[in-house]
């Protein structure tokens, strides 16, 4: 039994693929019957004829890639698009490097082991950006001795 003809009509009617178009195997006689668009439209209406659902795209292959860089991994030179500012701006870095900066100065005011005369000192420095990291204020405090004991 062909219904090439039937499942054509039935595809522009319901807007889909011919491969969409699913008839009712119970009622393929009165299908075969239907030739013209206005037959098909009863038959789509009685539900003799239906379209199937669009299936929509899976996320659980997103998912795991997201869990994976959560963890750190596929953020590699080849992931990258743009340049390394478009990803965080000199500002962001600026802002970020600082902020931990002057917590450690400030950390180190309070516990005492600088004074306040080498504390405005660093701190100027800071603004100035003559430290890369905390760690470089570190190394600048052990090599002018402004400390003796930080055991950090």
């Amino acid at each position: 039994m062909k219904l090439r003809n039937q499942k054509r009509i039935a595809s522009t009617l319901l807007k889909v693929g011919k491969t969409s178009v699913r008839f009712d195997p119970e009622r393929l006689s009165d299908i075969k019957e239907a030739i013209t668009k206005l037959d098909m439209r009863g038959l789509i209406k009685d539900g003799a004829v239906r379209a199937l659902p669009i299936g929509a795209t899976s996320r659980s292959r997103l998912k795991k890639r997201l869990i994976q860089k959560r963890k750190g991994r596929q953020k590699g030179p080849g992931k990258r698009k743009g340049k390394k500012t478009a990803r965080l701006s000199t500002k962001a870095e600026w802002m970020i490097k600082v902020r931990v900066q002057r917590q450690f100065i400030k950390e180190l005011k309070t516990r005492e082991l600088i004074s306040i005369k080498t504390y405005r000192n660093l701190y100027g420095k800071i603004k100035g950006n003559y430290f890369r990291s905390r760690n470089h204020i570190k190394l600048y405090l052990n090599e002018k001795k402004l400390f003796e004991n930080v055991k950090k």
